[in-house]
């Protein structure tokens, strides 16, 4: 096992960071590219492992594709390769093996897809005989992940019938489903989605030059170490205010927690306020991936606070709740979960671990959220190299803090 120690104690921080592009637009923009047979290259793709993976897929002759841990890649690839003519398989890691694809492969098999399970019933790998598929209409559960809501929507101009969604009760993650939707529309495709039914007809995509923007799930780990330090200035490269992720919604949270946020023309200035609420109180439904961040920020600033809307974080990379629970254990915090998909700290406290080392579980968010932490309390964490799913130079970055 590896380890990385961190105990930063700053001077001043005065930083400029270039952010890694977004994980969730650059891979959309992979397969849309790749749907409209497109002659652009990508510009300011991103350079992660999700990413990698999606391009040498791509890219690729083989007929097998082991995509990791790539969630994302396993959902798009899966609907993509559906489609494309041929006999595919795709498989992962061994956490990849375990997170279901089931509701994403019968609603392809609905569509017209053939596609078989390798190993066990629900579950990657897969077995995927591409063909042209007939589309029509399907009901889903709107609560279930984004991605098996996205990974069809991209795929539905070429179904003969095209495609019309029914989602079902409460709708979950919808800025993920809108960036899908206003990124088909920049590729020449309409979609309608109104009363929560996503219409797409049969139509073809048109090459486009497209350029990605940062990531804004990258720039929460900045906004959390203005918070915790308290004092400060950060400048973030390459942020739109006006943007399709919808963790960009970090920026109005953090005024909560001391960090206040000004647009420029190359990006925003983050600047530490010190003025902080005295309980935190929000329902992630639509940001899941910020909720580590926050988790972590508002431990270490002594704020209790109430999370909802966290139901989709048990099938992440990890159990993400349990996750959180055990490493803040760790450091002093007794977390709960008052209910499924909820998670809180009343102000709790227990001993904390002599030395700290946080767990990350394979899973990017748990390395990047805990670092800041160390500005506080000296840790360890595990396997760090895990964060080059989304932010390969994260590491290099936080030793800045040191300079």
């Amino acid at each position: 096992m590896t380890s990385k120690h961190l105990h930063i104690q700053p001077q001043t921080i005065d930083l400029r960071i270039t952010l890694p592009a977004s994980k969730s637009i650059s891979n959309r923009a992979l397969i849309l590219n790749a749907l409209a047979y497109s002659p652009y290259d990508i510009q300011n793709l991103s350079d992660c492992d999700d990413t990698r993976v999606t391009v040498k897929a791509l890219d690729s002759n083989d007929r097998t594709f082991d995509i990791g841990a790539a969630g994302t890649a396993m959902r798009f690839l899966t609907a993509f390769l559906s489609k494309t003519v041929g006999e595919w398989v795709i498989t992962g890691s061994e956490r990849m093996k375990q997170r279901p694809i089931k509701l994403l492969v019968d609603a392809l098999t609905t569509l017209g897809a053939r596609i078989e399970y390798v190993e066990k019933e629900g579950f990657p790998p897969l077995r995927i005989f591409g063909s042209a598929l007939t589309g029509g209409e399907i009901r889903l559960n709107g609560g279930v992940s984004s991605q098996y809501i996205s990974a069809l929507m991209m795929i539905a101009p070429y179904m003969q019938n095209g495609l019309k969604i029914i989602l079902e009760g409460n709708v979950i993650s919808v800025p993920y489903i809108n960036m899908t939707l206003n990124m088909m529309r920049e590729y020449g495709v309409a979609v309608d989605f109104n009363n929560n039914i996503i219409d797409i007809k049969a139509q073809t995509y048109k090459p486009i030059q497209y350029k990605v923007e940062s990531d804004w799930s990258a720039a929460s780990y900045w906004y959390e170490v203005l918070a915790i330090a308290g004092k400060g200035q950060i400048f973030l490269t390459g942020l739109n205010q006006n943007s399709y992720q919808g963790d960009s919604k970090v920026a109005a949270l953090f005024e909560q927690l001391g960090v206040s946020s000004t647009y420029q023309t190359e990006g925003v200035s983050l600047q530490a306020t010190g003025k902080y609420v005295e309980q935190f109180k929000y329902d992630f439904v639509n940001q899941p991936d910020l909720a580590q961040t926050f988790a972590v920020t508002c431990c270490m600033k002594g704020i209790p606070f109430h999370f909802d809307g966290l139901q989709t974080l048990k099938i992440k990379e990890t159990d993400r709740i349990a996750a959180l629970i055990n490493e803040l254990g760790k450091l002093g915090f007794v977390l709960t979960e008052p209910a499924e998909g909820q998670l809180a700290w009343t102000g709790n406290r227990c001993d904390a671990a002599q030395p700290v080392s946080i767990a990350t579980y394979e899973d990017h968010r748990m390395a990047m959220a805990f670092a800041p932490a160390a500005l506080i309390n000296p840790l360890s964490i595990e396997e760090p190299q895990v964060v080059s799913k989304s932010y390969p130079g994260f590491w290099e970055d936080i030793e800045k803090l040191q300079a």
